[in-house]
């Protein structure tokens, strides 16, 4: 095998290698500005949760990734043909290159646009959550619910709206005819509303629910008679977990009837059995004074939103009667604050020398007549 002589070496090597590295470094440098650019701008839209989040820095480290090569083929080309390389590998250099700085460079930014723009109204969506349920004040549990289930609905919504106007575009781009895409998707559009009512009926029940904020994330919530957490709301169906962690999944269009038990405010109500010889003026003020030292604890205080309520003698038999009591709470803690107040009327009971009634059993005993 003969050696290569210094007529068969490139004479251009370094006016290459000079093209490349420019290359390089301007990719760079243009990469590392608009990672900056993006930076700030998640910066100002997250305040001080951009260090907390992971998506920020990977959608930073998305954008210099993708403005590096994407200036890298623009960029490339243009220098090695200013260096006098002939590029021959099948296809003319100049196509090649028109191809890429033009074809190529469009569907480049369409995609790093269609996930900038996710990332940023995922952002937006984040930031508007957080203002909204930045107040302190005891309702501010409740916008939390709402923006939670808002912003899920919206975020779900936007991203398949960009994903999709992205993937048209692009194909658009590569000369592909839309147009039976198009045709395609209204014909499907109205078979799924001519063949698929249940789906339509249940994702238009789905808007009402969150239109009219009836149920939200986080809420204690009866459906159809089952009982559980709220853990998700979509468009079609609401997923449950109870107690025992079961899930039920809900479609919106089979939904009758619905209770929440966490919207606003809620009650805990206490029905007290008291021995019918007992002084039921002075079980009403134990309880009264039990609700009047938990609204001043610490823990238990920020719950209670009024007083005790006391709604008298519900129901007199021959050995008991029966008192019932109320106090309004944040929603979801009445459950927390009602054992609470069980546990210290029960205190007092025992401090006074108050016992519940228990069962009891009259005997009566007759002697036959002789």
């Amino acid at each position: 095998m003969q050696a290569p002589t210094a007529s068969t070496l490139p004479t251009n090597t370094l006016e290459v290698t000079l093209a490349i590295a420019l290359t390089v470094i301007a990719a760079t440098a243009v990469a590392l500005l608009a990672g900056s650019l993006t930076r700030r701008l998640l910066r100002s839209i997250e305040g001080d949760r951009f260090h907390v989040q992971p998506i920020a820095n990977t959608t930073v480290r998305v954008v210099r990734r993708v403005t590096f090569g994407l200036f890298t083929l623009v960029l490339l080309f243009p220098a090695l043909d200013f260096a006098g390389v002939d590029l021959k590998f099948g296809l003319h250099g100049e196509d090649v290159a028109d191809w890429t700085t033009r074809t190529g460079v469009r569907v480049i930014l369409l995609v790093l646009l269609a996930f900038a723009t996710n990332r940023f109204a995922a952002s937006v969506i984040r930031r508007a959550e957080g203002e909204v349920t930045a107040s302190g004040d005891a309702y501010g549990l409740e916008r939390r619910k709402r923006a939670r289930t808002l912003g899920a609905t919206f975020g779900r919504f936007l991203s398949g709206l960009i994903w999709s106007t992205a993937v048209l575009m692009i194909l658009r781009e590569l000369e592909v005819d839309i147009t039976p895409i198009l045709t395609g998707a209204g014909i499907l559009g109205l078979a799924v509303g001519f063949g698929a009512q249940t789906l339509v009926k249940d994702m238009i029940s789905g808007i009402f629910i969150i239109a009219e904020d009836q149920v939200r994330v986080g809420d204690a919530a009866i459906i159809n008679g089952l009982e559980g957490t709220v853990e998700e709301i979509n468009l079609r169906t609401i997923v449950m977990r109870n107690v025992e962690g079961v899930v039920y999944t809900i479609s919106n269009g089979d939904i009758r009837t619905m209770a929440n038990r966490s919207k606003e405010f809620a009650y805990y109500v206490i029905s007290l059995p008291v021995d019918f010889d007992d002084d039921s003026d002075q079980v009403a003020e134990i309880a009264k004074a039990a609700g009047a030292d938990l609204q001043q604890d610490s823990v238990f205080g920020p719950s209670v939103l009024q007083p005790l309520e006391v709604f008298g003698m519900e129901d007199v038999t021959a050995t008991q009667v029966t008192i019932r009591f109320r106090i309004k709470t944040l929603p979801g803690k009445q459950w927390e604050v009602g054992r609470e107040l069980r546990r210290r009327i029960k205190r007092g009971l025992k401090a006074q020398g108050i016992k519940l009634p228990g069962q009891k059993l009259e005997v009566t005993l007759r002697q036959p007549q002789p």
